[in-house]
Protein backbone atom coordinates (compact mmCIF):
# COMPACT_ATOMS: atom_id res chain seq x y z
CA UNK A 1 0.00 0.00 0.00
CA UNK A 2 2.72 2.33 1.12
CA UNK A 3 4.54 1.56 -1.89
CA UNK A 4 1.61 1.91 -4.40
CA UNK A 5 1.34 5.26 -2.70
CA UNK A 6 4.69 6.58 -3.13
CA UNK A 7 5.07 5.17 -6.62
CA UNK A 8 1.81 7.45 -7.68
CA UNK A 9 3.57 10.56 -6.14
CA UNK A 10 6.59 10.34 -8.13
CA UNK A 11 4.37 9.64 -10.94
CA UNK A 12 2.62 12.71 -10.40
CA UNK A 13 5.65 14.55 -9.65
CA UNK A 14 7.49 13.47 -12.67
CA UNK A 15 4.55 14.18 -14.70
CA UNK A 16 3.80 18.06 -13.62
CA UNK A 17 7.49 18.37 -14.07
CA UNK A 18 7.20 17.44 -17.55
CA UNK A 19 4.29 19.89 -17.68
CA UNK A 20 6.06 22.97 -16.53
CA UNK A 21 8.86 22.00 -19.14
CA UNK A 22 6.71 21.43 -22.66
CA UNK A 23 4.00 24.02 -21.51
CA UNK A 24 4.73 27.68 -21.17
CA UNK A 25 2.61 29.54 -17.52
CA UNK A 26 3.30 26.41 -15.00
CA UNK A 27 5.80 27.72 -12.87
CA UNK A 28 7.12 25.91 -9.87
CA UNK A 29 9.57 28.32 -7.78
CA UNK A 30 11.28 25.39 -6.14
CA UNK A 31 11.42 21.49 -5.97
CA UNK A 32 9.86 21.30 -3.03
CA UNK A 33 6.88 23.13 -4.37
CA UNK A 34 6.85 20.18 -7.56
CA UNK A 35 7.05 17.82 -4.61
CA UNK A 36 4.29 19.45 -1.83
CA UNK A 37 2.01 19.57 -5.71
CA UNK A 38 2.14 16.24 -6.91
CA UNK A 39 1.23 15.49 -3.24
CA UNK A 40 -1.66 17.83 -2.91
CA UNK A 41 -2.66 16.98 -6.48
CA UNK A 42 -2.75 13.43 -5.95
CA UNK A 43 -5.14 14.13 -2.96
CA UNK A 44 -7.88 16.45 -4.79
CA UNK A 45 -7.82 13.19 -7.44
CA UNK A 46 -8.58 10.79 -5.10
CA UNK A 47 -11.35 13.36 -2.95
CA UNK A 48 -12.58 16.13 -5.54
CA UNK A 49 -12.09 14.63 -9.17
CA UNK A 50 -14.67 11.90 -8.63
CA UNK A 51 -17.48 13.87 -7.03
CA UNK A 52 -16.71 16.31 -10.25
CA UNK A 53 -17.20 13.33 -12.78
CA UNK A 54 -20.41 12.47 -10.98
CA UNK A 55 -21.66 16.37 -10.97
CA UNK A 56 -20.50 16.92 -15.03
CA UNK A 57 -21.59 13.23 -16.09
CA UNK A 58 -24.13 14.45 -18.87
CA UNK A 59 -21.33 16.84 -20.32
CA UNK A 60 -18.68 14.13 -20.20
CA UNK A 61 -20.70 11.51 -21.99
CA UNK A 62 -21.77 14.06 -24.80
CA UNK A 63 -18.20 14.59 -25.52
CA UNK A 64 -17.06 11.23 -25.47
CA UNK A 65 -15.09 11.37 -22.07
CA UNK A 66 -13.24 14.33 -22.99
CA UNK A 67 -14.45 16.96 -20.83
CA UNK A 68 -12.32 14.99 -18.33
CA UNK A 69 -9.17 17.13 -19.05
CA UNK A 70 -11.35 20.13 -18.08
CA UNK A 71 -11.65 18.65 -14.98
CA UNK A 72 -8.14 17.52 -14.70
CA UNK A 73 -7.34 21.29 -15.64
CA UNK A 74 -9.58 22.51 -13.01
CA UNK A 75 -8.05 20.27 -10.71
CA UNK A 76 -4.97 21.14 -10.92
CA UNK A 77 -6.34 25.07 -10.79
CA UNK A 78 -7.07 24.25 -7.64
CA UNK A 79 -3.73 23.09 -6.46
CA UNK A 80 -2.25 26.08 -7.75
CA UNK A 81 -4.75 28.25 -5.83
CA UNK A 82 -3.92 25.88 -2.56
CA UNK A 83 -0.18 26.39 -3.06
CA UNK A 84 1.97 29.94 -3.70
CA UNK A 85 4.52 28.26 -4.92
CA UNK A 86 3.08 26.61 -7.97
CA UNK A 87 1.82 29.21 -10.61
CA UNK A 88 -0.92 28.52 -13.87
CA UNK A 89 -1.18 31.37 -15.22
CA UNK A 90 -4.46 30.72 -17.14
CA UNK A 91 -6.82 28.15 -18.53
CA UNK A 92 -5.26 26.84 -21.69
CA UNK A 93 -1.75 26.21 -19.93
CA UNK A 94 -3.92 24.22 -17.25
CA UNK A 95 -5.86 22.29 -20.09
CA UNK A 96 -2.69 21.77 -22.01
CA UNK A 97 -0.94 20.73 -18.55
CA UNK A 98 -3.63 18.23 -17.65
CA UNK A 99 -3.55 16.96 -20.97
CA UNK A 100 0.09 16.53 -20.58
CA UNK A 101 0.15 15.23 -16.88
CA UNK A 102 -2.59 12.42 -18.12
CA UNK A 103 -0.02 11.33 -20.91
CA UNK A 104 2.78 11.02 -19.03
CA UNK A 105 0.87 9.41 -15.90
CA UNK A 106 -0.17 6.74 -18.95
CA UNK A 107 3.08 6.28 -19.57
CA UNK A 108 4.78 5.96 -16.73
CA UNK A 109 2.05 3.56 -15.07
CA UNK A 110 3.03 1.18 -18.04
CA UNK A 111 6.46 1.56 -17.54
CA UNK A 112 6.73 1.11 -14.19
CA UNK A 113 3.78 -1.44 -13.83
CA UNK A 114 4.66 -4.58 -11.52
CA UNK A 115 3.95 -7.79 -12.90
CA UNK A 116 1.18 -9.90 -10.75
Amino acid sequence: MLHSAIMRWFINAVALAVASLIIPGIIFNRLRDLLIASALFGVLNIFIKPVLIVLTLPINLLTLGLFTFVINAAVLGLTAALLPGFVITGFWSALGSAIVVSAVSVVLNLLLREEK
